[in-house]
């Protein structure tokens, strides 16, 4: 997923967090979250109990340049989490003059692209694809990153994460990731010249340290913040921390609004050490 933020605008309304003079920008859909589910999510997001994954399902948004053209027009601030960030490095890159700065957490853009997997047969792919989105998959994931949670809460955030995966269209397009050889913008991250937050999860398992240290290098203008008792998601683990330095970040510069943000911290998730 990846996000936008437009100053001088407000915040549709997620939870506890409401920093002022901000726009969040997604494709609304038929509900964006205000009184119904975007149309591309599936009927299964009825089905997560826990209020804040409910509520955070309903903002599973898309940013399509067209998006940008059409209802932005101006320069944003563009969020990529994990993957995620090579994504918006690509779109940093190729549209500059759609993207103000970049935060990436937990940036994953040192994969160069699928390998081997790109001379799978057909079939095989399709089965990776299907065992991908299985609920024991899903879960075991999920165990992975938390620690001292619930059953129903991790249950519930198992269901958020695969919401995607329950797409008509997904495994068609898992396979053709796979298959085509994937993301690979190594070739691009000397070329981003937008300033760079890269926000890091301590104790993340996913993305080695080493390659946010070498991410930070290569980047033109970045810096770096580290989120200690986090992992690879630390926008879920302690979401009104990420959430401020998101916000303070992108009003570094900017005159349109320069009241100080305050945040309540609650319900911190710790993570496996």
């Amino acid at each position: 997923m990846v996000l936008s933020l437009a100053l001088e605008f407000p915040l549709y309304q997620c939870g506890p967090i409401k920093p002022a003079g901000f726009r969040v920008s997604g494709d609304g859909g038929d509900g964006g979250g205000r009184g119904g589910f975007p149309s591309f999510l599936p009927k299964e997001v009825h089905k997560i109990r826990d209020p804040f994954a409910r509520n955070l399902a309903q903002r599973i948004q898309r940013l399509p340049v067209q998006l940008w053209k059409s209802h932005i027009k101006r320069p944003m601030t563009l969020v990529g989490p994990s993957l995620g960030a090579a994504v918006a490095i690509d779109f940093a890159v190729n549209f500059p003059e759609a993207v103000d700065k970049l935060i990436l957490i937990n940036a994953n853009v040192y994969a160069e692209g699928t390998g081997v997997m790109t001379r799978l047969p057909k079939m095989v792919a399709y089965g990776m694809a299907s065992l991908l989105k299985s609920m024991p998959i899903r879960w075991y994931a999920k165990l992975l990153v938390f620690d001292g949670i619930s059953v129903s809460r991790l249950l519930d955030y198992t269901d958020v994460g695969r919401l995607h995966c329950l797409l008509p269209w997904w495994e068609d397009a898992t396979v053709n990731f796979m298959l085509s050889g994937g993301y690979n913008v190594t070739g691009q991250i000397k070329r981003v010249n937008q300033k760079t937050l890269l926000i890091c999860g301590e104790r993340d398992k996913i993305v080695n340290s080493k390659l946010a240290v070498r991410l930070q290098n290569e980047l033109p203008n970045a810096s770096m913040r580290k989120v200690p008792g986090c992992g690879h998601m630390p926008q879920i683990e302690n979401p009104y921390v990420i959430a401020k330095m998101i916000a303070d970040f992108a009003r570094e510069d900017a005159t349109c609004d320069d009241r100080p943000l305050s945040y309540e911290l609650v319900d911190y998730i710790p993570c496996k050490n």
